[in-house]
């Protein structure tokens, strides 16, 4: 059985064995014993000074200055003492750089990325992406994708390492509500209520921590108009009995608590909101917003990452109930609506974004189409009423 410290890793039997036979071979080298012969020589060269420092020793005590007997530096003590000390100290900073040697070698054994990344370049890229400034807010639609970096896997204390989200803002840092004027009839400050709520609306349905755990979406609910047989009563609908044509994801962001757990507390975001007059006593939100969320398996001690990216492009209007019916004062209805999951299994509809990981196997549904950068935000969202399962290039 190996041996281990408090601190590093374990040294096995035969790295000890080695150690041993270097430090037996290396002690060969060292001063040798006295013989028998020789010590004897010494003493009495040692009792023949004695006695000659006696007899020459003046009237108050002090000894003449007298040349020894025997011959200097291959007995005195400091030579000698000097001699077997430095063959020590050589022999423990031989054992010392031994030792940290093969903690060294144990440790590149057991994670070789160590010295892998540092070769091949990805170190320094993780110290710059770090490093980088966050990019300008987005006022209008990107005209490429992300930069493909070099391609990194994601850990429990880097969950964004290697993805373009590494860059973007924390959570509702990254909705930027534009300043408000009059529009459609409205006033500026019934403009900038429509502004607030329609922030309101995408950090309930994409960032509340109890939502993505598969938490009902209350204060989602809360901020749909109550009248009618839309929106309020069709997201409810969805929660209660989710299907394919009948999905409460198209509006919020929610994972299987028994499955998968939010590796970190931060979602990265990104994207814009704009807002025009639409008929009068109306205001239009358009949003575009793309929330990259990294993700682990639920069963304790898991330490594999991976990330779901989803992406909506849809429109919230502000009506003034004094000019239009099945108003509620305060209240948002949804216009025309797109969406798309990156890492997300196409086969499930049970109202839970299902992610997968590297381990796991294929999605029982093959993917079909051009393959789709998730993070591409120059793309438009094309709308379909049945729903495809793609291939991501990237995750």
């Amino acid at each position: 059985m190996g041996r281990q410290g408090d601190d590093g890793p374990g040294i096995s039997d035969a790295e000890w064995d080695r150690f041993r036979e270097e430090m037996e071979r290396q002690d060969g080298n060292a001063p040798k014993e006295p013989s028998a012969r020789a010590r004897m020589v010494t003493e009495r060269l040692r009792r023949e000074d004695e006695e000659r420092r006696r007899a020459e020793r003046g009237r108050f005590g002090r000894a003449r200055t007298s040349q020894p007997a025997q011959p200097p530096g291959w007995r005195t003590g400091p030579a000698w003492q000097g001699a077997q000390g430095s063959g020590s100290g050589k022999r423990r900073l031989k054992a010392a750089g031994a030792i940290v040697l093969i903690a060294g070698l144990a440790l590149i054994a057991v994670r070789p990325e160590l010295v892998i990344d540092r070769i091949t370049g990805k170190t320094q890229a993780r110290e710059d992406a770090r490093n980088a400034p966050l990019p300008p807010v987005e006022s209008v639609r990107p005209t490429a994708a992300p930069e493909a970096g070099q391609p990194d896997r994601p850990t429990l204390k880097e969950p964004f390492r290697g993805s373009p989200a590494l860059q973007w803002a924390d959570g509702a840092a990254g909705i930027e509500v534009p300043p408000a004027t009059a529009a459609g009839g409205m006033s500026k400050e019934q403009v900038a209520q429509a502004l607030d709520q329609a922030k309101r609306f995408l950090v309930a349905a994409n960032l509340d921590p109890a939502v993505l755990r598969g938490e009902r979406p209350e204060a989602v609910l809360a901020l749909l108009e109550p009248q009618g047989e839309r929106d309020r009563r069709l997201l409810e609908k969805a929660l209660a009995r989710p299907t394919a044509e009948q999905d409460p994801l198209w509006l919020v962001s929610r994972f299987p608590a028994a499955e998968v757990r939010l590796a970190t507390d931060v979602v990265k975001t990104r994207g814009r909101m704009t807002f025009e007059g639409g008929r009068p006593g109306e205001v239009k939100v358009s949003l575009d917003y793309t929330f990259t969320y990294a993700l682990t398996k639920a069963a304790p001690g898991s330490e594999e990452v991976t990330r779901t990216i989803v992406r909506r492009q849809f429109e919230l209007y502000l009506r003034d109930p004094e000019r239009w019916q099945e108003t509620t004062k305060g209240t948002l209805q949804l216009g025309d609506s797109s969406h798309e999951y990156g890492n997300a299994r196409c086969a499930v509809h049970d109202g839970y974004l299902h992610p997968s990981f590297p381990t796991d196997g294929p999605d029982r549904v093959a993917p079909s189409g051009a393959p789709v950068d998730p993070y591409d935000r120059s793309r438009n969202l094309e709308r379909s009423e049945t729903g495809e399962c793609g291939e991501i290039t990237r995750f």
